[in-house]
């Protein structure tokens, strides 16, 4: 009689799989991150992330209408900004009639019904490269904080539904829900990148948006480490998602993701919001190049990897891999 229970009756077939199966994966789990660039009919390809582009604001709009055909319901956008200007400010973030500003406009016109989360942070702003501005050497919290809410309240007055705070001053959260408050913007939510780590993940990113810390005449940080979190913490992620609940972030975010599945499920058991996972522009590169190589099988290994992260917790995924994964979907 031995053994009573055996595991594998519930594997016998593809039907009885999917009876029992305890996660599931459907287009609106997705946000697709969008890097808009200037000027017209412009579709720029970037090295390190096959099938990534930089668009214009006309091109992005059809790929906006695109992405909402197949289910997808947010994206999450990044501007790519001339070099004349960037400054040490950031004041370029906020100009009503900006790149970001333009784009948040143009996709609501376009597909009103599309959830856009613009970024926020300085770092595709400044000459430096950093999320924020630097002073004596290093990046100053407050004068920062101060820089992002002007920045957050010109996304929200262009029409976004969320700002997405990617820099992770102390206390942004608060200041920026205070400032979208005191604005009348009561409504525009805030998804926090709550525990974002000082990743080597982020490499292709920043190629997309020349957005690395760079060298200069003055005295800067070399890296991010100052105020993104070490790699090596957990409880200070709970600890950093906590606060930012308490400061009434809406949604929070653990960045990266496949490496850090450990993190999101700590999280998730922590907070009474959703949860967003960023699939990271490194996790991505590695696996187009593995099956470019014949390595793996891209559309296994992606699918896999989504369905990881939605089983550790994750509410939203912001993957590259959304319209490829969500076309997948669909055929079933």
């Amino acid at each position: 009689m031995f053994p009573l229970q055996r595991g594998r009756r519930l594997r016998t077939n593809e039907s009885i799989r999917s009876l029992v199966r305890e996660t599931s994966l459907s287009p609106s789990d997705f946000m697709f991150p969008m890097f808009i660039a200037e000027g017209e009919n412009v579709k720029v390809e970037i090295p390190s992330m096959p099938g990534i582009f930089r668009r214009s604001i006309d091109l992005t709009v059809e790929e906006v209408k695109e992405l909402f055909e197949l289910g997808i319901r947010a994206v999450n956008i990044y501007v790519k900004v001339s070099e004349n200007l960037k400054d040490n400010t950031g004041k370029e973030a906020w100009n009503p009639n900006g790149l970001m500003q333009n784009t948040i406009r143009a996709i609501k016109a376009a597909c009103p019904e599309m959830i856009v989360m613009p970024d926020v942070a300085l770092d595709p702003y400044s000459i430096y490269g950093h999320d924020g501005i630097i002073t004596n050497g290093d990046v100053e919290n407050d004068s920062t904080n101060d820089a992002l809410v002007k920045m957050a309240v010109s996304h929200a007055e262009a029409g976004a539904d969320f700002v997405a705070p990617s820099d992770m001053m102390d206390g942004r959260v608060l200041r920026l829900r205070q400032g979208l408050d005191a604005a009348g913007f009561h409504n525009v939510g805030i998804m926090s990148y709550s525990a974002k780590y000082a990743s080597a993940f982020y490499g292709p990113f920043r190629d997309a948006l020349d957005s690395a810390p760079r060298e200069s005449d003055v005295v800067v940080p070399k890296d991010k480490k100052t105020y993104q979190m070490d790699y090596a913490n957990r409880i200070e992620a709970i600890k950093e998602a906590l606060w930012d609940v308490e400061e009434g972030a809406d949604m929070v975010m653990v960045k990266p993701g496949i490496a850090y599945l450990d993190i999101v499920r700590e999280v998730k058991n922590a907070v009474n919001v959703p949860v967003t996972v960023y699939h990271v522009s490194g996790e991505y590169a590695m696996i187009k190049a593995a099956a470019e190589r014949g390595w793996l099988d891209n559309d296994q290994i992606m699918m896999e990897q989504l369905m990881c992260i939605k089983r550790a917790g994750a509410s939203l995924i912001s993957t590259y891999f959304a319209k490829e994964a969500a076309i997948l979907l669909n055929k079933k």
